[in-house]
């Protein structure tokens, strides 16, 4: 009866206060720029272990099926878990092992371990997880659903923001500091040079995720003392949920736009990880640059995503946002069409008109399948979109065996595959709507 009077006032408190939307959706949009961080750091970690470690395309891959695969790992029991103890408890839990995985990069550098850098990722990316499956269904909940796709796509603009962030970390703490010696020249040195260099450039990886580590305790701390909103229309008055998972899993099973949406999702993180994984190689291979000169390209990249975010975001004040993932996918499939086809420079405008285009996509393939989903259903189905991001981990590694095998180029089919699953799905959309 206590708690139930607690969580009564707690609600009343922010219904009354002017910081009922604002404060709340800040310190949520907050975790967007946070889990922003550590998707793109991950993009230039492949290219930086492939020069320390002397790795070929698939292994360095890995580090995206580590990533992504704890994504999927870890979504449905975020899902559960948010279920019974609510929004703000699965942010605390996924701030803790975020932090904790960057922790652990120390001593995998110290170790010099590729499975022990692996893991360190798995943990800190199931901490994503789990800030993922719990923010966005959050923010949706924070307000009227008319507004709900657009509120997700300006919480959203918090997430290239972060990548940003991780490209410069890496840019100048980490890129910059890997020696030149490429990996016929590492091979024949002797073992005491060797270990000295890598041993300098895996402190610069594993101390910058131990800064971002402080950041993240810093953010945990305040988001523990801060009070937030319960919006749990799942949940009865006894703190029990009204609908058992079985119930949920047959409502989503039978509903076909969820359902399209999943597969949406799972083709759209393919290939937003594939563009971003591949874009330092393939700047590098088409205008002969070193890692940190080809970082750049993938900074304009995140920006040309950040500006085409806001640009989409503000046009869906006037045009329905399945019209606008039409054009952005179509628009996508150009792009995939120019990087294979076109050279030099022009090979990375090509590759940043692609990330823009990208720029919508997530946020308004989430929201339009949680559209006919009911309340009580939100988390088990928000916690099906985010292990639909399985599909970094899986597509990526195809991506970096095409390559290996016949050469960076060619490997480029897979994101063309890709944008063309997101094409049939944003028109079927788009027709749905108009016939509706």
């Amino acid at each position: 009866m206590r708690s139930k009077l607690r969580r009564i006032n707690e609600n009343a408190y922010y219904m009354k206060s002017n910081n009922f939307k604002i404060l709340p959706f800040l310190l949520v949009s907050m975790l967007f720029l946070m889990w922003g961080i550590a998707n793109n750091m991950n993009d230039t970690l492949l290219a930086a272990f492939k020069r320390i470690m002397s790795m070929s395309d698939l292994q360095t891959s890995l580090v995206q099926f580590a990533f992504y695969g704890a994504y999927f790992c870890f979504a449905l029991p975020a899902a559960i878990f948010i279920n019974r103890f609510g929004y703000k408890a699965g942010i605390i839990t996924g701030l803790s092992l975020y932090a904790l995985g960057t922790l652990l990069f120390r001593p995998a550098g110290d170790a010099a371990s590729y499975p022990f850098f692996l893991f360190a990722i798995y943990v800190m990316a199931s901490g994503c997880s789990v800030l993922e499956t719990t923010a966005n269904p959050y923010i949706l909940a924070m307000g009227p659903k008319e507004t709900a796709t657009r509120r997700l796509n300006i919480a959203q603009t918090f997430n290239p923001v972060g990548a940003i962030i991780g490209i410069l970390l890496s840019r100048y703490l980490i890129l910059s500091q890997l020696h030149e010696a490429d990996a016929a020249e590492r091979a024949g040195m002797d073992e005491s040079a060797l270990r000295q260099i890598m041993q300098g450039e895996l402190s610069a990886v594993s101390g910058t995720y131990l800064v971002i580590g402080a950041i993240l305790v810093v953010l945990l701390l305040v988001i523990l003392f801060a009070r937030m909103p319960k919006p749990d229309a799942s949940q009865s008055e006894d703190g029990s949920t009204s609908s058992s998972l079985k119930s949920s899993f047959r409502a989503l099973r039978k509903n076909s736009r969820y359902c399209s949406g999943v597969v949406a999702q799972f083709f759209y993180v393919g290939v937003q990880t594939c563009m971003w994984s591949f874009t330092i190689r393939m700047v590098m291979a088409e205008t002969g640059v070193r890692e940190s000169e080809a970082s750049l390209i993938f900074l304009w990249s995140i920006l040309a995503f950040t500006g085409c975010r806001m640009l989409f975001t503000w046009l869906m004040k006037w045009v329905k946002p399945s019209l606008l993932l039409t054009i952005a996918a179509c628009g996508g499939l150009a792009g995939v069409i120019g990087v294979m086809t076109l050279s030099g420079s022009a090979v990375s405008v090509a590759i940043v008109f692609v990330s823009g285009c990208m720029s919508l996509m997530f946020p308004t393939i989430y929201a339009l399948s949680l559209e006919d989903v009911e309340p009580r259903d939100a988390k088990l189905a928000s916690s099906g979109l985010i292990m639909a991001i399985l599909g970094g981990a899986l597509i990526t590694p195809c991506q970096a065996l095409l390559s290996d095998k016949a050469g960076i180029t060619a490997s480029f089919t897979i994101p063309l595959f890709c944008f063309v699953v997101v094409a049939i799905y944003s028109i079927t959309q788009l027709k749905q709507r108009k016939t509706a």
